[in-house]
């Protein structure tokens, strides 16, 4: 018997023509000692479920124990850890921790609840931070806090709702990692939801997809030896295999199919079309150059002093080439990405589009930015026209709405086009800032991290449908990404920035994976795990804020 098990479990919410039913016909035992995995979609029912083991919910039908007993609420046996942090914010770390331990600890002294706080803090590394308050911590350290006090209730389980979700690239390997380390101290059970394929293959004894229809798929084995080391696992044929068979699952269950092809694209000019006969005199060279960075600098003051963010900045882009720049944060790629789109002063050095430099906004610069700054009072259809309407002020009404609808369908929304955005869900809304961009046919696409607020399912299909859709326009782009994933599958050329200040290009390794390409076929492609150990080498060189190496010459395409 598992010290956890779902027997036929199903829940839902609301009644009548309000009713919405999440999890169908759970069927699912965990061991004492193992870690789980529980891997799906947004609204698939993930945190319906971990709220069914941690007792916050009851089921609709079937049973739910602990122990064999069922569970009837809330209990310090099961130790929770949410996505948000839920900290007293007037506590200090060692208040809030003390919270915990004065509750499960009742009977011991005062001097030796005192050393159950210290011993927890010490475990998630933030002895230097145990007088400060919520408010003065990363969001890092924050949720390091939060895995303090649960462990301090000391648990028999440890109930893990996406805890890493909300952090960045680098803070939330780093947690997961320490996640690792305590777990294998002592061996509690532990059940995570995550979105993450490669975070549950690195901490799991096993892994069970969680369907978008709320039911559990079937159980994966990781049979990778323990203690697992996540640079080590790049070259791991173990790895690669469970990796490319849980994510073609993941993607054959979770993937919409793509929308047929009903509308075709006018053939309307915008008005940044360059000129034919400039066009023609233009042809050779500027094929080459399309767009040109030269010894572009950052530079801001303080009252210390000039701050140089960005140095040295030289890259050269061919036309119809797609570039991600990845680096830490803090390395100056949205400094980079902002000057270019003309939103932010060049301090030093040029940019030059199609051979004219760059001085302010413009609609031949599209930005996609995390956040797609819609207006929520208006449609999907009605966001895209504002840009549309600018950029082909000759064209006819009906011409200019086929263009919106075309992108539109190109990004799986033809059946939401009259939906407003307020109504949206943060995938569609990005649906809709991609196809804004494309509809305005810009000489350059901008992205700043486009999908860093959607899960990792999420993001997967957005990224396909950018791909599929740039397939068809191939404008020159550039990609502000964390994702050394994203930023492969993406690019003809990944561009490393180092640490900054003083961030300037530390690397720039070329992609000749063939086009077009899914992540599914990437996966198992002989050349990827190389381009991809290349990045996470490079990443890990400067991990520890190093400072960065002055290249011997300027790193430019040739």
């Amino acid at each position: 018997m598992g010290i956890i098990e779902f027997k036929n479990v199903s829940k839902g919410f609301g009644s009548g023509l309000e009713r919405t039913d999440v999890l169908h016909n759970i069927d699912l035992d965990v061991k004492e000692g193992e870690f789980v995995a529980i891997l799906g979609f947004s609204g698939s029912g993930k945190s319906t479920l971990m709220n069914l083991m941690a007792g916050l919910y009851g089921p609709d039908a079937g049973t739910v124990t602990f122990k064999g007993k069922p569970i009837e609420g809330p209990s310090p046996e099961r130790g929770l850890v949410f996505q948000s942090y839920s900290l007293m914010p007037w506590l200090t770390v060692q208040g809030n921790v003390a919270l915990a331990v004065d509750t499960v600890h009742k009977d011991k002294s005062k001097a030796e609840r005192a050393a159950l706080v210290s011993k927890y803090i010490a475990m998630v590394g933030l002895p230097h931070a145990a007088h400060r308050r919520p408010a003065e911590l990363s969001g890092g350290m924050r949720q390091r806090v939060s895995v303090a006090r649960a462990l301090a209730m000391d648990p028999e389980v440890m109930l893990l709702d996406e805890p890493l979700s909300a952090l960045d690239a680098l803070t939330r390997a780093n947690l997961a990692d320490e996640i690792l380390d305590i777990w294998e101290q002592d061996k509690k059970t532990c059940i995570l939801i995550t979105n993450d394929v490669d975070e549950a293959i690195l901490l799991a004894d096993r892994i069970i997809p969680l369907n978008p229809d709320g039911t559990l798929g079937e159980a994966v084995s990781v049979n990778i030896p323990r203690p697992r080391d996540r640079m080590a696992m790049n070259n791991d044929d173990g790895f690669k295999a469970l990796r490319a068979s849980v994510t073609k699952y993941l993607m054959d269950v979770g993937v919409n199919a793509k929308s047929e092809e009903t509308r075709t694209l006018p053939g309307i000019k915008p008005k940044h079309a360059i000129p034919a006969a400039v066009e023609r005199a233009m042809e050779g060279g500027i094929e080459e150059r399309y767009l040109d960075y030269s010894q572009l600098h950052k530079i801001y003051p303080t009252p210390k002093g000039p701050l140089t963010v960005v140095e040295d900045f030289n890259l050269k882009l061919k036309k119809g080439e797609f570039v991600s720049l990845i680096g830490h944060s803090g390395c100056g790629k949205s400094t980079v990405l902002t000057m270019t789109a003309g939103l932010n002063d060049i301090s030093k050095g040029v940019i030059k589009l199609d051979g004219y430099e760059v001085r302010g906004a413009d609609p031949e610069r599209a930005v996609v930015f995390q956040s797609p700054s819609l207006f929520p009072w208006l449609s999907a259809k009605e966001n895209v026209s504002i840009g549309v309407d600018r950029v082909y002020p000759t064209a006819s009404q009906a011409e200019r709405q086929d263009v919106v609808e075309y992108y539109l369908e190109r990004v799986g929304l033809a059946d939401s086009m009259d939906k407003p955005a307020s109504s949206m869900s943060n995938g569609m809304k990005q649906r809709v800032g991609i196809a804004r961009a494309f509809a305005l046919s810009p000489k350059l696409l901008l992205l700043d991290e486009p999908f860093g607020m959607l899960d990792s399912l999420t993001r997967w299909e957005l990224q396909e449908v950018l791909m599929e859709v740039w397939s068809r326009t191939k404008v020159t782009a550039v990609c502000v990404t964390h994702d050394v994933d994203e930023a492969i599958l993406l690019a003809d050329r990944v561009v490393m920035m180092t640490n900054g200040p003083q961030a300037t290009i530390g690397k720039i390794t070329d992609v000749n994976l063939p086009r077009p390409r899914t992540r599914k076929a990437l996966l198992e492609h002989p050349d990827y795990y190389h381009y991809r150990q290349e990045v996470l080498d490079f990443l890990e060189e400067y991990e520890h804020g190093a400072k960065p190496k002055k290249p011997a010459k300027p790193i430019a395409a040739e």
